[in-house]
């Protein structure tokens, strides 16, 4: 544990400290009366109330739309199953900012809709609750589906046998099994969407802020720290307390029902109404998660005049973009791969380590660190950008010039998906194995190697692939920290959308095509190595 805890209390836990303590600080007091001062602010309570509902409503609007494709994934056995489902993983993967431009492009000024029925929707809430959908909708499908996929149907069927209709079976059978599960995922929801940032600022205009975007605005536009400060607490508190709700899901869910192989549950579609509810779903994920895409790659081609490639050629060229960057924005393809790699390292080696402690019974301790590692995924990035900034910038850390500064932010956000990976492959080692290696002379590093690694080996390619994947177009803490001469793909896409011009616009457009390409493909190769079916990210 070690170095986890090191590696979180330097690069987490001291930024955040740190950027919390110069805004409630004066003189060096404690100035706990800007708590009410803040929060009694009608704008501040309007923030507050917008930021709530809205998690709320995408969380129950997402879980509407995602369980029936949950039970189709789960259940039913179809030609291009597993191409489906890496399609419908493909946007949990993608930067916000790239979710934001898909549906810009598909509901915005201009947009798909626009041209097709005059229809608008960008500066509303129906687009954030949309976007919001559309990028949690694999939460509710692997966590929720991947159970299901588990759980014995023979018992809902005993049910049945002894007299209960089908729809009483399920509810007093499978639906409490699945509890843990839906709960689960509800709660990781809600928690994307109470911190959401990318999808509102780029959808909402300045009519709708989340507590994310209000604290990118105190920080980078008004440079107000002391009600950054309480809103970077508030959300902390409510963070820590959705994740502590969350913890006791998972450990609910792992007591579940007797679980079996997902391949003796799913079975072709029967009769008219499953053929139609997996009509249904295809349709679902065609018009939610396909069409946004196909919009996003269409817009990213459309030039006067037709269709073409004027927009990726602008790309390379430094002097059509001298007023918006130093260098040509094609070079953010290359800085994001370099970074990307940098920080799927760093997160594999953290990472690693802390799920391997976790295993280890020790108590309250390790649960409390594991509810520790999640915590980056919730807490503000942008006061951990920020917070970057104004502490590793002396000796013996003065990393504020330095390239590092980037991965090491990224690392953060893929630490928590390397961890939850790898921890149901390593809990699942029978430990007798590694007690038969040290009885025939192997040293602990030795029965790791020879006993452990083989057995994680996917899982290890498989966490490796989703940190690249979320380190790639992490954006909170980058847009502070990332140099204007080294930009990365999420920054430079906000900053052509922040511009004015069909030529900006466009290249914004190519930008995150190429981006939403390379998290496509990192996704599909996943799918051909995953351990597991389990559901766990």
């Amino acid at each position: 544990m070690a170095v986890p805890v090191a590696f979180f209390a330097l690069f987490f836990a001291y930024p955040v400290a740190a950027i919390v303590g110069r805004g409630l600080k004066a003189g060096g007091v404690w100035q706990f009366g800007r708590f009410g001062e803040v929060l009694s602010r009608p704008d501040i309570g309007d923030v507050l109330w917008f930021t709530l509902w809205q998690a709320l409503a995408s969380t129950a609007l997402t879980l509407l739309i995602a369980l029936p494709g949950a039970y189709v994934f789960a259940r039913f056995d179809f030609p291009g199953k597993q191409l489906l489902r890496a399609v419908v993983t493909v946007p949990f993967v993608l930067p916000t900012v790239v979710v934001g431009t898909a549906f810009l492009a598909l509901l915005g000024r201009g947009g798909f809709l626009d041209e097709l029925w005059g229809v608008r929707l960008d500066t509303t809430v129906w687009a954030i609750l949309l976007a919001h959908v559309f990028f949690n909708y694999a939460v509710v499908v692997r966590t929720v589906g991947g159970l299901w996929s588990q759980l014995d149907p023979r018992q809902e069927e005993a049910a049945r046998v002894l007299g209960a209709g089908r729809f009483a079976a399920f509810r007093r059978v499978t639906l409490p099994a699945l509890g843990p599960a839906v709960a689960a995922a509800a709660l990781m929801v809600f928690l994307f969407t109470f911190t959401s940032f990318g999808v509102v600022q780029i959808l909402g205009g300045p009519g709708f802020s989340t507590l994310e975007v209000e604290i990118y605005r105190q920080t980078a536009q008004l440079l107000d720290l002391p009600t950054a400060a309480v809103l970077t607490l508030v959300q902390f508190v409510a963070v820590g307390a959705v994740l502590a709700v969350h913890a006791w899901t998972v450990r609910r869910r792992e007591t579940a029902l007797k679980l079996v192989d997902p391949a003796q549950t799913a079975r072709r579609p029967r009769g008219a109404g499953q053929w139609a509810l997996l009509g249904g779903v295809l349709l679902t994920v065609l018009l939610l998660i396909v069409l946004p895409l196909a919009v996003l790659v269409e817009r990213s081609l459309d030039v006067s005049g037709g269709h073409g490639l004027a927009y990726y050629r602008a790309l390379a060229s430094a002097e059509t973009n001298s007023g918006t960057f130093l260098v040509a924005p094609i070079e953010a393809i290359g800085n994001s791969l370099r970074y990307a790699l940098v920080a799927t390292l760093i997160a594999l080696v953290v990472g690693g380590l802390a799920a391997v402690a976790l295993t280890r019974k020790a108590g309250r301790l390790v649960r409390g660190f594991d509810a520790l590692l999640m915590l980056p995924l919730g807490v503000s990035a942008v006061t951990v950008g920020f917070g970057f900034l104004i502490t590793l910038d002396e000796p013996p850390l003065d990393l504020r010039t330095s390239w590092i500064l980037v991965p090491l932010a990224q690392a953060l956000v893929g630490v928590p998906f390397v961890v939850r990976t790898m921890l149901p492959v390593l809990r699942a080692v029978d430990g007798r194995l590694r007690e038969a290696a040290a009885v025939l002379g192997a040293s602990p590093l030795r029965a790791w190697r020879e006993v452990d690694l083989p057995l994680v080996r996917r899982a290890l390619l498989v966490a490796a692939g989703f940190a690249f994947a979320v380190s790639l177009g992490e954006f909170g803490a980058t847009v502070f920290i990332a140099r204007p001469d080294n930009p990365t793909l999420p920054v430079a896409v906000a900053r052509l959308l922040g511009r004015s011009g069909e030529l900006n616009y466009g290249q914004a457009m190519a930008l995150s095509t190429i981006l939403m390409l390379v998290c496509a493909v990192s996704l599909l190769l996943l799918e051909r190595i995953r351990a597991d079916r389990s559901g766990e990210f």
